[in-house]
């Protein structure tokens, strides 16, 4: 692989951030409208060395927080949702390698990441009962092998992948990750993804057939839950990270439709949309509603890097899930809700096929579905008044 620079700390990699998006920007729409994936985008991704920033810095890495992390996937997001979705479980296997990996693996992984490469994922099923339970199966074998056999969904990013990691049962039906080359044989990943937004993830179906995994490209992941863990929230984070950019990107570009091409109410008596008092104060709402959701996500970042500095503070792993679960909740809010208000204020031109707008509300819709804002609120309702502890289950 081409060198890929080492970025070297937050602020470095949120000014590199900040360049790619605005690059991405200029195209989202007709991506969007084409389902065009964006291979050149992630390419550049991959080369601008942001893939690997929260490597950890005795590994050569920037070792970035959570906070830093969510101001670049914020940006990328605002830019385009689905670019700033495709590197989520990325991040998170990261993660799961620093958990329970053992040094070599992290050694050798990281030193991936660290040349551009990509990870994917292998998470979801559809045909269990819910969204936390798997059939997929790693079985194993003689001579340290293992073998996997399953079907997933909603695969966003194997299929630009380098690595699909995998989440499976192994013995004693524990939750094991698995490390499969996305070339390996056995691996078919299918590019059948058909939401109305977020249309060029490819969040497809990637099927394993009997593949062969050697022991060392297995992590027994199930041990997180074993401790006072942010590891759910860290992911639920970056989710968040996502609909706060969607929020912000909605706002700033349905801002700029409303100067230029919207038309004030007649009984307005003003020259300008811009100027239509009722059109500003809505406008208000909605740019409170982002701030809010910006100020929260924040709030959790510092929260899971707080709880991280130590690891064995169950009081600091609580706030950090209940921080995460408020900043998810209001990115929620303010996603879906600044993507089909600010249209009320742009007019019948906000309509346009040819602008684009809907992709906002369609990516906001599309992804708050992920996992249901109800059960945020749930558990921050039931710390506050009960002082209900929120459940290890790695997604809170």
């Amino acid at each position: 692989m081409p060198t890929v620079p080492v970025l070297t700390d937050a602020a470095e990699a949120v000014a590199v951030a900040a360049a790619l998006a605005a690059r991405f920007r200029l195209h989202a729409a007709h991506r969007d409208a084409e389902r065009r994936l964006p291979q050149a985008e992630l390419a550049e991704l991959s080369a601008s060395g942001l893939l690997a920033v929260t490597v950890p810095r005795e590994h050569g890495g920037a070792g970035l927080g959570a906070r830093a992390l969510g101001d670049v996937i914020r940006l990328l997001s605002a830019a385009d949702a689905s670019i700033g979705q495709l590197p989520q479980n990325h991040f998170f296997f990261v993660e799961v390698l620093k958990e329970n990996g053992t040094s070599e693996q992290q050694a050798f992984f990281y030193a991936q990441l660290l040349t551009g490469a990509r990870f994917g994922n292998a998470l979801a099923e559809k045909g269990t009962r819910h969204a936390l339970e798997f059939a997929t199966r790693l079985v194993e074998r003689p001579e340290g092998r293992f073998l996997l056999d399953g079907v997933k969904n909603y695969a966003t990013g194997a299929l630009f992948a380098d690595w699909i990691p995998v989440f499976a049962l192994g013995a004693d039906d524990r939750l094991t990750a698995a490390f499969v080359p996305a070339d390996a044989p056995g691996v078919s990943v299918v590019d059948d993804w058909d939401g109305f937004g977020q249309r060029t993830t490819a969040s497809g179906t990637v099927r394993f057939e009997r593949v062969v995994v050697p022991e060392d490209r297995v992590v027994p992941h199930h041990l997180t839950f074993d401790r006072p863990e942010v590891f759910g929230a860290y992911g639920q984070f970056i989710h968040a990270a996502v609909d706060t950019g969607i929020a912000r990107g909605a706002l700033e570009e349905g801002g700029e439709l409303i100067r230029t091409l919207a038309r004030p109410w007649g009984e307005a008596g003003v020259e300008k949309a811009s100027e239509e008092p009722l059109v500003v104060q809505k406008f208000g709402e909605l740019a409170l509603l982002v701030r809010s959701a910006e100020a929260l996500l924040e709030k959790a970042g510092d929260a899971i890097d707080t709880a991280r500095r130590d690891p064995a503070d169950p009081e600091a792993a609580t706030e950090a899930s209940l921080a995460v679960a408020a900043a998810r909740a209001q990115a929620d809010t303010a996603a879906v809700t600044v993507s089909s208000d600010v249209l009320a204020l742009i007019g019948t031109r906000g309509a346009s096929r040819e602008l684009g707008f809907d992709r906002h509300w369609r990516n906001a819709r599309t992804h708050t579905l992920h996992d249901p804002r109800r059960w945020k609120i749930q558990h921050l309702g039931d710390h506050a008044l009960n002082g209900v502890t929120p459940p290890a289950n790695g997604i809170v």
